[in-house]
């Protein structure tokens, strides 16, 4: 059985145990840019990045068992009723971890005015509105947690990318040193995804996918085991998990293979449509 937390925390203690030492985001864009020596750059480092869209006390869950391997790492939270949960992020951050921003405001605007049967007069005016709305959602989760790194939520559904904002504003003017799918440097780092409850699987992925200098299939968790055991990976990775998609053995873990299948045949056509 795959994406349970059994196999996660298998996962975990293989990459412990080949010397990767895991870093949260922020940490890992301050080191970059103050790195000089070939002992740093050379480092063997994992950036392990958790998008929670839904199902916080599952991120709770992950956080926890990253905190008994003395694993900290990133979770980044949408800021709907689902997800902006102050007691659960409180605690993730209690436990060491970092807390960041997992903006979608372009898509958030553009239902709002559809529902008001309104119309934006250009695509700037769509682009301030976000902004606006993204400069709100931050100082809220800010009062949880000192954000310091966002990442874009990509809906597969959604015409629109949420990272257009960035096309007119800038980011770091608000105190953010680094969004993941513009301060890596992909050619260097390997990115990996579970998108699709599956690893790096580009037919099923609409938005979560990168330009990447490094053609490594992952079939399954326990074929990325083997290639961290066999020493089959780069040196430096950024993992991507959706705390929603692992479960133990059960009901939710059952609902959440069927209900991603069911979605996966639907991105495939999404994304076989526009091309």
């Amino acid at each position: 059985m795959d994406f349970t937390l059994t196999k996660y925390k298998e996962l975990l203690l293989t990459i412990k145990s080949k010397g990767y030492i895991f870093e949260r985001f922020a940490e890992y864009i301050e080191k970059s840019a103050i790195a000089s020596t070939p002992q740093l750059l050379n480092l063997k480092t994992i950036i392990l990045r958790h998008d929670v869209d839904r199902m916080p006390q599952n991120a709770l869950k992950m956080a926890k068992l990253e905190h008994d391997l003395g694993i900290k790492t990133t979770y980044y939270f949408r800021t709907i009723p689902q997800t902006l949960k102050p007691d659960i992020i409180k605690e993730i951050a209690d436990l060491g971890h970092e807390v960041g921003y997992h903006y979608e405001t372009m898509d958030t605007v553009n239902e709002k005015f559809k529902m008001n049967n309104l119309k934006f007069k250009s695509d700037e005016e769509r682009i301030d509105e976000a902004y606006n709305l993204f400069c709100e959602n931050l100082e809220q989760l800010r009062k949880l947690y000192p954000v310091k790194t966002i990442c874009m939520h990509g809906s597969p559904r959604s015409t629109f990318d949420n990272r257009d904002i960035w096309k007119k504003y800038s980011y770091k003017d608000l105190g953010i040193v680094g969004e993941p799918y513009f301060n890596i440097d992909y050619n260097e780092v390997f990115y990996l995804t579970d998108t699709g409850r599956r690893w790096n699987k580009k037919n099923i992925s609409v938005r979560d996918k990168v330009n990447s200098g490094f053609d490594i299939q992952v079939k399954s968790t326990k074929h990325l085991i083997q290639l961290v055991e066999s020493a089959q990976l780069p040196n430096k990775i950024m993992i991507n998990t959706h705390p929603h998609r692992w479960f133990n053995p059960g009901f939710g873990w059952v609902k959440e293979l069927v209900i991603q299948n069911i979605k996966n045949v639907v991105k495939y056509y999404l994304i076989k449509r526009s091309n």
